[in-house]
């Protein structure tokens, strides 16, 4: 059966977002050879990208072009190779290769656990985090710690009214401040 992992960038204060949509905080720090060979290995790793509309609008902006390919070429090489799944009720036609969309996050993961498609990563993607969590259809939740408070934002998990009691499987510090951490569903 795939597992379905969570990847996301987060503050000291819990957010995964700024409170513009901001994300540029969670860049910072990339002078740190041991930090970018760790990502580019991540990427490496394959697998299926689950992503939200508003994920999706993001990264389609950046990972397909030359400026990407120029900066992050190991990982711009991946994430425009790797099938990708979008969760949205408006989008019709997406852009960047290897994309197809659905509108139904819950059924859709449900269907893609029982059949023969490779591990699946959401990145971003909080109200489609939120939804799966409530779900119990993520395997492993990874956090990328980043030194940085920012005061505001969103949170990954909007909008849950029960807990999701978690435990601790791995932790990485990196010399640019930033921590690994890799959690599974405790129940």
């Amino acid at each position: 059966m795939p597992r379905l992992v969570v990847f996301n960038n987060i503050s000291l204060d819990g957010y995964f977002t700024g409170s513009n949509g901001d994300l540029g905080w969670a860049y910072d720090g990339r002078d740190d050879p041991d930090y970018d060979a760790f990502i580019a290995g991540n990427a490496r790793s394959g697998g299926m990208l689950l992503l939200g509309r508003i994920t999706y609008v993001m990264m389609v902006h950046y990972w397909p072009t030359p400026a990407a390919a120029q900066n992050d070429p190991v990982v711009a090489e991946r994430m425009n190779a790797m099938p990708k799944l979008v969760f949205s009720r408006t989008l019709e036609n997406p852009a960047w290769e290897n994309t197809g969309v659905s509108r139904d996050a819950v059924a859709e993961v449900r269907r893609l656990k029982h059949g023969a498609v490779p591990d699946m990563t959401v990145l971003g993607s909080g109200g489609i985090v939120a939804q799966l969590a409530r779900q119990g259809l993520i395997d492993e939740y990874q956090f990328m710690l980043n030194p940085v408070a920012l005061g505001a934002g969103r949170t990954l998990f909007e909008g849950m009214e029960d807990e999701i009691p978690m435990k601790l499987v791995m932790t990485r510090s990196f010399g640019n401040g930033k921590i690994f951490l890799r959690y599974e569903p405790a129940g």
